[in-house]
């Protein structure tokens, strides 16, 4: 129980991180969602409007036609990736998002499974080429510098610059 709430809370950071910086988010839910699990409401009330959901069938979100087309269309060339199955969905989604040419960043404490063993499915995407790092290299890599924060406005004193 201890875990999951851990996961709940460096979730619902990452998603504020990531709307104070106005980097477009994209929650993908595996289908049946009535019996695979719909967002947490904690998480969810911290996405700005734009931010994007999707239900999907495929464990590789790129293998989803609305999905990938959405994505193609926010015209960026990097990803960062959080979730679950790391072994599972993640795995086949950063493999997917690395063929179609994004670089793909995995936030290292933001990526669970129902499984204990995941070092065969992350050593794969580090061999593919996505870049593992953690979620204060994120924070700081996004705030680029104390000026640069300044002109930004810092993000909110409640929001830690890592995950618990």
């Amino acid at each position: 129980m201890r875990l999951r709430s851990t996961i709940k809370t460096n979730t619902k950071n990452f998603v504020r991180l990531l709307g104070h910086f106005g980097i477009p988010i994209v929650v993908t839910l595996e289908r049946p969602v009535s019996q695979k699990g719909f967002l947490p409401q904690e998480i969810k009330k911290h996405l700005l409007p734009s931010a994007k959901i999707f239900e999907k069938d495929c464990f590789d979100l790129c293998k989803e036609d609305e999905i990938r087309n959405y994505l193609k269309a926010l015209k960026k060339e990097q990803i960062v990736i959080a979730g679950c199955e790391t072994d599972v969905c993640v795995l086949q989604s950063c493999l997917g998002l690395l063929s179609l040419g994004y670089e793909v960043y995995a936030v290292e404490e933001l990526l669970f499974s129902s499984s204990r063993n995941t070092r065969a499915a992350t050593a794969r995407m580090k061999a593919e080429g996505a870049i593992f790092l953690t979620y204060k290299s994120l924070y700081y890599e996004l705030l680029e510098s104390v000026q640069e924060g300044e002109k930004h406005s810092a993000p909110p004193d409640d929001l830690r610059d890592s995950a618990l």
